[in-house]
């Protein structure tokens, strides 16, 4: 038996589960190793959960965008709360934002239809509460009291007008 038929014991480490499918080296290629494929055995039932799950999320990735927010904002605040409590002080002023917003946007160009007037001030009520929750969440922490409440009434409330928007435009 030659040296090229001969099979080599390698000490090749292969996870559990996996099988090992070698592919002999390849003519003309005298110094190059033989390539080993890793195949995985099925995955776990988790495996797939979790990947049905990632398809979803990715899938539905626009419609889900304040629910993806509310979740960066509450995740944000914990964080901020623990770190440095006092940001809520510093946050405190953005609050006013909103209104800010609609008595500039409002002066600017009128709203003719009542329709248009009463989605400029759902927007500017929905995000002058989002911002006084973050400033509240960033002070107190998001599950103190009933901010965790106003939190996800805020985001019942984000979702539906941003589904209901996508919808009609």
């Amino acid at each position: 038996m030659s040296s090229r038929t001969r099979a080599r014991a390698r000490a090749l480490k292969v996870p559990a589960g996996a099988t090992t499918v070698r592919i002999p080296r390849q003519r003309g290629r005298r110094s190059a190793q033989p390539f080993v494929v890793v195949v995985p055995e099925r995955p776990s039932l988790t495996r797939e959960a979790l990947g049905f799950l990632g398809r979803a999320l990715c899938r539905f990735r626009r419609p889900l965008a304040p629910t993806g927010f509310a979740l960066l904002a509450l995740l944000g605040t914990a964080v901020l709360h623990t770190l440095a409590w006092w940001s809520g002080l510093v946050l405190a002023p953005t609050a006013a934002g909103p209104l800010l917003w609609l008595t500039f946007v409002q002066r600017r160009r009128p709203a003719a239809d009542r329709a248009v007037w009463g989605w400029r001030i759902a927007v500017a009520l929905l995000g002058t509460t989002a911002l006084a929750w973050v400033v509240l969440a960033a002070a107190f922490g998001p599950l103190a009291g009933p901010l965790e409440l106003v939190w996800l009434l805020t985001l019942i409330a984000a979702q539906t007008a941003w589904l209901t928007v996508r919808r009609t435009h």
